[in-house]
């Protein structure tokens, strides 16, 4: 999402104030700020074209890339999908599409074309299909009988040349997707549930898919036209409160890059969804945040989500020429930087010079890492900008601000326009875990009593509950949903009932 104006917390009164000399809180040199920037206006990619804002299954929200902090040996990778999710959005909870291929993307040497793809792809499974409910009972792990809907994947690791498929190897099959979090009294230990969706692989690698608490934290009411000018609006996480679901990969260095030599990998996201044909085509893409949200007209943004790395040449005037300025002038009156944007270029195709960028790169749009800069003991949130090398946008860490980081950069930060611009949201609503796969655990659809028992359950609402043909009690729905569901059901019936007598009939 795009970035508000504030003073990020700096106490200076005044937009006329919030052009001055940024960063003085990190200390940095003229010689620092020289080798550093993030790509353009920079963030996440929640509905963000026409035709992915209506198909949220195949919707790329967020992409991270960072040296695991617990395995620096190894480099984590996050795609979410599915933004804003409700948690309480039953009885039909978050599945990711089984028409779909969720792909992570590996760039080894910078020529814009991918050399490994991680490929995962899912199937939904439903226990009793004439009960309503996605779980019909206290869910204690993932293979419980009462957990009524589920998902499992199949991973596949494809190596490729020149866009040709060399070699495919069935990493994982048949893995268990952690469920939506219903609520306590339907899954009272839910980070256990986590627990058993982690899979580790022969390699060494692990693979997690379930939901999770939204990552993201911004203030998106930036999209009424920058608050109006009205700075007082600023500072509230609109994503709090909101899940996505989530894919994380966990793999040895040695395994996605080129050699000791040429640590330095591109990532990006792609979601394929099948035609009526029988043939996938690629609807989403995500490599650095907010790139087709903020930088791409509306023009360009289907077009952006259907191509490759390799040819994104074409949208080159997009990044020199960048609107998000000139709406800041507009309403801020804050001078834009001089066009065409060249600060800009360097950093958002080919990466960070003696940072993150290949030897030999081609210009393209990804995420880069330098996978042999190892993780930061105090990760400061503005990442390079703030001289931590190894935060955004060197990959991008959960904690990593970048909305600030990038405002801040197309400001023109790195051509004397000195700032100190952000959203003033400057983390997120819920800590991150120390372990993999780090993601925080998903908000619950219901915050109520907590079941210690399927028998406890079934004790509160009542021993007189319809059952199904299968005779599987209707207990525990949906975060106490299923029980509520029951008595309007009911009670609908006895309704019917009464005006069917001839005493309730019109005549």
């Amino acid at each position: 999402m795009t970035a508000a104006i504030s003073n990020s917390g700096s106490g200076r009164k005044g937009v006329a104030t919030l052009i001055c000399g940024a960063l003085a809180a990190g200390g940095l040199t003229a010689a620092g700020v020289a080798v550093l920037a993030p790509g353009t206006a920079n963030a996440s990619s929640h509905r963000e074209a026409p035709l992915i804002s209506g198909t949220p299954q195949y919707d790329n929200t967020d992409f991270y890339a960072f040296v695991s902090p617990d395995h620096p040996d190894t480099t984590t990778i996050i795609a979410n999908v599915i933004p804003f999710e409700e948690p309480g959005g039953g009885p039909n909870f978050y599945q990711f599409a089984e028409d779909a291929q969720y792909d992570i993307r590996i760039d080894s040497n910078g020529d814009a074309k991918e050399d490994l793809v991680f490929r995962y792809t899912f199937k939904t499974n439903v226990k009793n299909r004439k009960s309503f409910l996605y779980n019909t009972g206290v869910v204690d792990s993932l293979y419980d009988p009462d957990l009524n809907v589920t998902q499992t994947y199949d991973l596949t690791l494809i190596k490729e040349k020149d866009g040709r498929v060399e070699h495919e190897t069935k990493l994982a099959d048949d893995v268990p997707v952690a469920p939506s979090n219903v609520g306590k009294a339907s899954m009272p230990k839910y980070s256990k549930l986590r627990d058993q969706a982690i899979y580790k692989l022969s390699n060494g690698a692990k693979t997690f898919a379930g939901q999770a608490d939204d990552p993201f934290f911004a203030d998106l009411r930036v999209f009424d036209l920058l608050y109006g000018g009205d700075l007082s609006e600023v500072g509230r996480d609109t994503l709090k409160g909101y899940n996505v679901n989530t894919i994380a990969l966990q793999v040895p260095n040695d395994l996605i890059t080129e050699s000791k030599n040429q640590p330095i990998v591109g990532m990006w996201s792609t979601i394929q969804r099948e035609n009526a044909q029988g043939y996938y085509e690629q609807v989403s893409r995500l490599g650095s945040p907010l790139v087709n949200e903020v930088v791409n007209p509306i023009k360009d943004k289907d077009k952006f989500n259907a191509s490759k790395p390799k040819d994104d040449g074409q949208f080159l005037k997009n990044v020199t020429n960048p609107e998000l300025p000139k709406l800041i002038e507009a309403i801020f009156k804050i001078k834009a930087p001089a066009e065409p944007r060249n600060d800009l270029v360097d950093v958002f195709l080919k990466g960070v010079k003696g940072l993150n960028q290949p030897p030999y790169v081609t210009p393209s749009e990804e995420l880069r890492l330098n996978t042999s800069i190892k993780p930061a003991k105090s990760p400061k949130r503005l990442g390079v900008l703030d001289g931590d090398n190894a935060g955004f946008p060197n990959g991008r860490r959960l904690t990593d601000d970048v909305i600030d980081a990038s405002l801040q950069v197309v400001e023109g930060e790195l051509v004397g326009s000195k700032n100190d611009l952000g959203d003033a949201v400057d983390k997120n609503d819920k800590k991150f875990e120390n372990y993999f796969p780090y993601i925080a655990l998903p908000t619950a659809g219901s915050r109520g009593k907590t079941a210690k028992s399927a028998a406890d359950t079934k004790s509160a609402l009542g021993d007189g509950l319809t059952t199904t043909s299968e005779n599987t009690p209707l207990i525990a729905a949906s975060a106490g949903a299923g029980a509520a569901g029951i008595l309007l059901i009911g009670g609908a019936l006895m309704w019917w009932r009464r005006m069917q007598r001839p005493s309730y009939r019109r005549h």
